[in-house]
């Protein structure tokens, strides 16, 4: 359900590099012709590509990407050309350095979006680029003695089993936990924290399901009733990551173009990390909730090759 197209008849990595080679050397950089090849691969593509700039020109692609562009449309082709887990592991060292309920948001998303093989990929690539540990840093900034430290150094730390396997009586029990710190507004319990950082994801949108029919609402609905606490909202955004990404990213793109000026930052991380996982699904979403295209917000609040860019992975509308 990405949006990322590939030529019918795909380039050699280093027909690409020569490509990318003539768009920099040029009278100016030629953006088109990099949004026109990097726009339109694959990650295993782009990282072929990289791989062969390198032994063809003996530089990096990213160092040169760097060196020709600028501002926002710089900003989006680096995180898109880098390596998936690298790009993540950055996003979440920028995120532990500002403050702000809406940075936090970049941990949850790695925890919970991701699948348990890219979540340790995320994890030793920030371990080789900084040289500590993502939880240790996490841990450092949030205390982890306290309930949202818990929650996210779990998340963080869990490595869920990948398959679909759906126990239902375990999830009508769980359902039934969680229906009961829920409504006591116990949200830091124990039994809460374990269940959304130990659970398979089949399991946990049966659980949520569960919830659902058994009481008559859906979860997350009844944690922002329970509290207006930094706690409830990153339950939340836990629950939506894990249950309904298409839904906890819809509302970053929204909340990044509505009101005084955009938020270029998060608007880019919503685009590059999902063109090739969900876009689609996140622009049916967006659609539904918000009575208007993903597109359309995109085109009103950016210009340029930024514009352009983020249009290319984010694909054609739907008819």
């Amino acid at each position: 359900m990405g949006t990322v197209t590939v030529p019918a008849f795909l380039p050699s990595p280093e027909d690409d590099g020569q490509k990318l080679r003539k768009a920099f050397q040029g009278r100016g950089t030629d953006e088109k012709a990099i949004i026109d090849v990097l726009g339109h691969r694959t990650a295993a593509q782009r990282s072929a590509i990289a791989a062969a700039y390198a032994s063809l020109y003996g530089e990096s692609l990213l160092h040169r990407l760097h060196s020709e562009l600028s501002g926002d449309f710089r900003n989006a082709v680096m995180l898109w050309t880098m390596d998936p887990a690298e790009r993540d592991a950055k996003l979440v060292n920028k995120a532990l350095k500002r403050k702000g309920e809406r940075h936090l948001w970049v941990i949850i998303e790695v925890a919970c979006a991701s699948s348990p093989d890219h979540l340790i990929a995320v994890r030793q690539a920030y371990c080789s680029l900084f040289s500590s540990s993502i939880e240790e840093d996490v841990a450092h900034k949030i205390t982890p003695t306290e309930p949202l430290g818990q929650l996210f150094v779990r998340l963080l730390t869990s490595y869920r089993y990948p398959g679909e396997h759906v126990a239902v009586e375990l999830a009508k029990h769980e359902a039934a936990q969680l229906f009961d710190a829920v409504q006591k507004k116990q949200l830091h319990r124990d039994e809460v924290i374990r269940v959304l950082s130990t659970r398979n994801k089949s399991q946990l949108k049966e659980t949520f399901e569960q919830y659902n029919e058994g009481y008559g609402r859906h979860i997350e609905e009844d944690i922002e009733g329970a509290g207006r606490s930094q706690f409830a909202s990153m339950l939340k955004t836990a629950i939506w990551c894990i249950a309904s990404p298409e839904k906890h990213f819809a509302e970053v793109v929204r909340s990044s173009v509505v009101g005084l000026g955009t938020d270029e930052d998060s608007l880019t991380r919503a685009v590059v990390s999902r063109a090739e996982i969900d876009m689609k699904k996140v622009k049916e979403e967006y659609k539904k909730r918000y009575n208007t295209t993903l597109i359309y917000d995109v085109v009103d609040d950016t210009s340029g090759d930024y514009m352009r860019f983020l249009l290319t992975l984010i694909g054609p509308a739907d008819p």
